[in-house]
């Protein structure tokens, strides 16, 4: 009988994983709400929601959609970004030689640009909608 550790590792076997983290980090750019950046990776992307909460008097262009619709929830998206940023502490010279490094930090960027703008002190204190 083969060890134990021969059986769980043969369904790994072959898998490129620097490939799945790049496609998962491009995942955030399909997500994208706003004006795109020129560095946007995915070209069949456009801008989008660009008069989010201007009926209101506010400013929430930017950001991240939740699952491919047109919803922006402000608890998901700190947590993904909390959760990018500690990947990045943790693994930033495993993310730097697979090239995602300066990716991974433009998409905690993005996404924390929306939360400062939402929780900024004109919208007292965190922006709801009516």
């Amino acid at each position: 009988m083969a060890p134990l550790f021969l059986l769980f590792s043969l369904p790994f076997a072959g898998h490129d994983y620097g490939q799945a983290l790049s496609k998962s980090i491009l995942f955030f750019e399909t997500h994208r709400s706003g004006y795109l950046p020129y560095t946007q990776r995915v070209t069949w992307r456009a801008n989008s929601g660009l008069n989010d909460g201007k009926a209101s008097g506010v400013d929430l262009v930017g950001g991240y959609y939740d699952a491919g619709d047109n919803v922006k929830f402000g608890l998901s998206m700190a947590f993904t970004i909390t959760m990018m940023s500690w990947s990045i502490i943790e693994y930033s010279k495993q993310l730097a030689a697979n090239g995602e490094l300066r990716h991974a930090m433009e998409a905690v960027k993005w996404g924390t640009k929306l939360l400062h703008q939402s929780s900024s002190p004109t919208l007292r204190p965190l922006w709801r909608g009516s």
